[in-house]
């Protein structure tokens, strides 16, 4: 790898503006297209992070005193801004996660649907009332904020998932500590920015930067009352035992390997074209991405087979800023190692590798973190390239003979975050709806990522905690919910259900 001249440093975003971290280690933040070093970023501690603690307390309870409607309108202005912006942001998005723009402009967009339904949180927060509950007696509920959320963000989104968590948590009251991926760390900070251009307080949305030691600082520090992470599963295990057993309220989304079951009565030429973009879209980082296609029946298996091979042979992998490009490169060397190193697993485990996208090299920029599609058939469920979450280009045929033996794959898997069937047959889609063991679910819809205003959430693996992100119940995740049964004697002290007459001693008329 060579090293720029002159990199950039990422700052924090603390209290209202950009902090120079201090710190004796840091992370390299790579452009994929080049392989080269274009920024640093420091990795920060538990005082960087108190420092951002006290000022999310010092700000927070008069965030939480301002009236839902006027927090939305910071939430619209917000909106508009990065509107404004898009075409730089996408920029600078795809130059550190290397996503092509066009898809960069998606992941931010995403995050601005999230956006929009926080702007209607008068209403959402809008509590129950019960008149008469008892004798003189009302009860009625209020949403209020936690008060400090911290969200543990991933590198594969690092536009939507900031705003998923942190416009509900602010909309709602709260103050909100981003711990954003080290490997793309650039665009939470402008999204800092442009908050507080929108009139958000200092305090109340704050970028730190860091690894584990960040994350252990941010799951053991008493202030902070919910976190919300994304990542890997074993990852968000942790993350939810360490910060339930410290008190805390956790949502933490982990891995997925998402199945799409083909029935034979399928569209296949719209199928393949699906496919493609699920399973190869994003350079395959991204945990509702397509990777196992199920075919049921061979003769399915072979048509869908004969259709897929040169459509995945044709697909166009470039740099981000390639207008054409289906996809560009994977985040870092590392990752695309891993990659590379699943694809060879899947080979030694006995699967038919029928493209292979190792080796694959950009003319202009061979040192660029390329991987190409590729595609295995005739894999079997006790391999372990299968069993994993690869999170790359890598499309896995799993052929079934019938529609439970389909069914029974995503069913029995251990990660349940989306799941996908092509079919023409009403009831072979309602039924596959209704038992599939999976928390998402398209019908003829390869990536169910559901719209802002339902909420996002996988099963087993995939997801620990009793809430989803976004939606409704993002609401319930950021706030706690007070009750109040109130009863109003009299003026005079008179038994409930005296007169108002006779409590004001106003005189009747004869």
């Amino acid at each position: 790898m060579t090293v720029e001249a002159e990199t950039r440093n990422i700052p924090h975003f603390i209290g209202g503006r950009a902090v120079t971290a201090v710190a004796s280690r840091t992370s390299d933040v790579f452009d994929p297209n080049s392989g080269r070093v274009q920024a640093r970023v420091a990795l920060g501690t538990a005082s960087e992070l108190q420092q951002a603690v006290d000022a999310a307390q010092a700000a927070q309870p008069a965030w939480a005193a301002v009236n839902p409607q006027r927090r939305a309108r910071v939430m619209f202005e917000f909106k508009r801004l990065v509107e404004r912006d898009m075409d730089d942001l996408a920029r600078l998005l795809a130059s550190e996660h290397g996503k092509v723009v066009a898809d960069a402009k998606g992941d931010i967009q995403r995050g601005l649907d999230v956006v929009e339904f926080a702007c209607g949180i008068p209403h959402v927060l809008k509590g129950e009332y019960t008149q008469g509950a008892g004798p003189g007696i009302d009860v009625y509920s209020m949403r209020q904020p936690i008060g400090i959320g911290a969200g543990i963000t991933p590198f594969n989104f690092p536009a939507m998932i900031p705003l998923w968590m942190s416009a509900v948590a602010m909309a709602c009251g709260n103050a909100f500590i981003l711990k954003p991926s080290e490997r793309d760390p650039s665009v939470p900070v402008r999204l800092a920015e442009l908050f507080m251009e929108a009139g958000l307080p200092a305090g109340i949305f704050q970028v730190v930067h860091g690894d584990k030691e960040m994350v252990d600082a941010i799951l053991d520090h008493p202030a902070i009352s919910a976190v919300s992470f994304v990542g890997s599963s074993d990852i968000a295990h942790y993350v939810y035992r360490r910060g339930v057993d410290n008190g805390k309220r956790v949502q933490a989304m982990g891995g997925a390997k998402n199945h799409g079951i083909v029935m034979p009565d399928a569209d296949l030429d719209q199928t393949v074209a699906d496919l493609c973009g699920a399973a190869f879209g994003s350079a395959g980082e991204r945990c509702m991405a397509l990777p196992v296609v199920v075919p049921v029946g061979q003769d399915t298996a072979e048509r869908l087979k004969a259709k897929l091979v040169p459509a995945i042979e044709a697909l166009r992998v470039g740099v981000s800023t390639d207008a054409e490009a289906h996809y560009g490169p994977v985040v870092t060397a590392q990752h695309k190692a891993r990659i590379e190193q699943w694809i060879q697993t899947g080979v030694d485990e006995g699967a038919e590798l029928v493209v292979d996208g190792r080796g694959f090299s950009l003319q202009g920029h061979e040192d660029g973190f390329f991987v190409g599609p590729t595609l295995f058939d005739h894999v079997t469920p006790d391999m372990s390239a299968y069993r994993e979450e690869i999170f790359g280009p890598v499309l896995q045929m799993v052929r079934a003979d019938s529609f439970e033996g389909a069914l029974a794959l995503p069913s029995q898997h251990q990660y349940g975050n989306g799941v996908a069937i092509f079919t023409r047959n009403g009831h072979a889609a309602r039924e596959f709806a209704a038992r599939v063991n999976v928390g998402m679910v398209g019908i003829n819809v390869p990536i169910p990522v559901p719209v802002a205003y339902h909420s996002f959430g996988g099963w087993k693996r995939s997801g620990f905690g009793d809430h989803n992100q976004h939606g409704e119940e993002g609401v319930r995740f950021w706030t706690k919910v007070k009750t109040v049964t109130q009863r109003w004697p009299n003026a005079s002290g008179a038994a409930s259900g005296s007169s108002l007459s006779d409590a004001f001693m106003i005189p009747t008329m004869k």
